[in-house]
């Protein structure tokens, strides 16, 4: 579940570069195009980012911008076909403006070209002085989020058709913080978010709780994938050196895993290939600090027993699962890390007592895995394809920061951002699988196949309405707007789905697939390579934190037009496959006010 942490501002650039394609249907090798450094391509960072802020403010009446506002890179890409885009985050008189992102777009030559705004109405709230002291607005989220607050801080709230001047406050408790944006005048609290990524939403485990549904998912050995498998270091003179180490683990059998020799014959879950990637053991603590957990030794570098009996098992799926995201975003994209700045992605396991859930926790970075409740849940959510999707959060968190509408009182989240945000987590979290291509967990276009549900499978993109359990659905319509995160991530997954494979009966790798369209027409697919290419394009070029599905569809067109052309069957097949999950351009909402 997306649970988004609404960040401060930041100044820090990450300067990244795009490749045109994907390199087969499988991700086995890089990229078809060509990295390139900002230097390399003409022009530096710097150059493109002072032209985007000129060009912002010089076509405010597309870009919004307005005197007051500064704008900050957070990201600067630089397309191998020439383009440069830079995404923006703003603050006004010095408050940071939520809802205020925006992407500059410009040409080789560094012309403006045109903007993705989230915030279409100026950002200046009525009100230019608090009623409310620090200190009150800080109680009252206290309050809300029953924990306890930190300093309050002003912001201009600018999400969901308006500005107001508003206080943002970070509130602590046991199970980690939450973000509670209080309105300096009025005192009523705008919004309450948990800052985590719960991969199953309170709503769903009432639901499975409520049923008495078990989830026991089966575990196994099975044979050590070729060439992958050893133990030590052949020949290391100094240390740390790398190692090729065994992963025993509870859901994909026995694989290799890349670890850290500190000395001779010992060794720590650790990966040196992988920028430091690291799975720790929290052991129950609920801690949100990577530096509290406790890190994997051993003396063999064999991790695991393929039993929750031993604490290392759990630890190996998800130092699997991780490098296997990291693997998939680096060979499909080029992406070096989930916030494509060549660091560590970190896991910790044992998290809590009794948590029925997993995590992407924006406040360590890093995922949390928990062992499972003991009742509805037998086993630490640890299964590949709930590693991809939750990284995946992290991704969109470093890029779009897609955010719910709203969120009731019980924590379930809503509106067509927040269901994109889950939607692209499943999306990607499916070609993980495809990429691992592990036989213990054969990649398909299944979500929480593992977790040993009665209906087989959590989600599914091809045929989303066949998830009875959290009653996704298949087609746009105005209710999209108050339906479930979860459940509406199936219009944009179903349009993901149409095309890559489309429209129709279809088996691959054993699953059978059978997708419906809303206007009974036949959509022919494009290939899940170009498919997920362009999804990513859009996500990082394209989106923002207030992106619906008709502005996905949008985003989704630009993007292919940017890989493939204006006149290509692929720009043309975005269009189709949308418009089979009635996303059209005649029935596109007016804007919310």
């Amino acid at each position: 579940m997306r649970r988004p942490h609404i960040r401060g501002v930041a100044v820090a650039i990450a300067v990244t570069t795009a490749a045109t394609g994907l390199a087969g249907t499988a991700f086995a090798g890089s990229g078809t195009g060509v990295e390139r450094s900002a230097a390399s391509a003409g022009t530096n960072a710097s150059a493109v980012v002072k032209a985007a802020q000129a060009a912002a403010f010089a076509h405010a009446s597309a870009t919004g911008v307005s005197k007051g506002d500064e704008l900050h890179a957070q990201d600067v890409m630089i397309d191998p076909e020439g383009a440069r885009h830079v995404r923006f985050v703003r603050t006004l008189s010095g408050m940071p403006v939520l809802g205020g992102d925006l992407v500059v777009h410009l040409d080789r030559t560094l012309a403006y070209t045109g903007v993705t705004r989230a915030a279409d109405h100026a950002v200046a709230p009525a009100a230019s002085r608090a009623r409310l002291t620090a200190d009150q607005a800080a109680a009252k989220a206290a309050q809300a989020a029953k924990g306890e607050a930190g300093s309050a801080q002003l912001v201009v709230d600018a999400r969901d058709g308006a500005a107001a001047l508003a206080y943002q406050v970070t509130v602590t408790d046991r199970q980690g913080t939450s973000t509670v944006v209080v309105d300096a005048v009025t005192g009523k609290v705008r919004s309450n978010t948990p800052d985590s990524d719960e991969f199953l939403s309170p709503k769903l485990l009432a639901d499975l709780r409520g049923r008495g549904e078990t989830l026991d998912p089966a575990t196994g050995t099975a044979a050590p994938e070729a060439g992958l498998l050893g133990s030590g270091v052949s020949g290391a003179t100094t240390y740390p050196s790398p190692a090729r180490g065994t992963g025993k683990t509870l859901f994909v059998g026995s694989v290799g895993l890349t670890t850290t020799a500190t000395s001779k014959g010992h060794y720590r879950l650790k990966d040196p290939s992988r920028y430091g990637t690291e799975t720790r053991d929290a052991k129950g603590t609920y801690t949100e600090k990577f530096s509290a957990g406790t890190a994997f030794t051993s003396t063999t570098d064999v991790w695991g027993n393929g039993t929750t009996g031993n604490r290392a098992s759990a630890a190996a799926d998800a130092q699997y699962g991780i490098t296997k995201t990291l693997d998939f975003y680096k060979a499909a994209f080029g992406r070096k890390g989930i916030a494509d700045n060549s660091k560590a992605a970190q896991g910790m396991v044992h998290w809590g007592s009794k948590v029925a859930n997993a995590f992407w926790d924006p406040t360590c970075t890093c995922m949390l895995y928990g062992d499972g409740d003991g009742k509805t849940f037998k086993k630490p959510l640890v299964v590949l394809d709930v590693t991809g999707h939750e990284l995946t959060h992290g991704v969109v968190d470093a890029t779009a920061k897609l955010e719910p509408t709203f969120v009731d009182a019980k924590g379930n989240q809503y509106g067509e951002p927040g269901a994109l945000n889950e939607s692209l987590a499943d999306i990607f979290g499916s070609n993980v699988e495809f990429y691992a291509n592990n036989p213990k967990d054969t990649p398909d276009y299944l979500i929480g196949e593992k977790l040993g549900l009665a209906q087989k499978f959590l989600r599914r993109l091809d045929h989303p309405s066949l998830d009875k359990l959290e009653h996704t659905i298949d087609y746009w319509s105005p209710d999209a707007y108050y339906t479930e995160v979860h459940a509406g991530s199936g219009v944009s997954s179903h349009a993901y789905y149409l095309l890559a494979e489309g429209s129709g009966k279809k088996t691959i790798n054993g699953v059978a697939y059978d997708s419906p369209t809303y206007n009974r027409a036949t959509v022919k697919g494009i290939g899940r390579a170009k498919a997920t290419a362009i999804f990513y394009r859009a996500l990082t070029r394209y989106m923002v934190s207030t992106t619906d599905f008709h502005q996905a569809r949008i985003a989704t067109l630009k993007a292919a037009q940017d890989l493939y052309g204006a006149n290509s069957i692929e720009y043309k097949t975005v269009d189709t496959a949308w418009a089979a999950v009635n996303v059209t351009v005649a029935n596109t909402p007016a804007a919310r006010h």
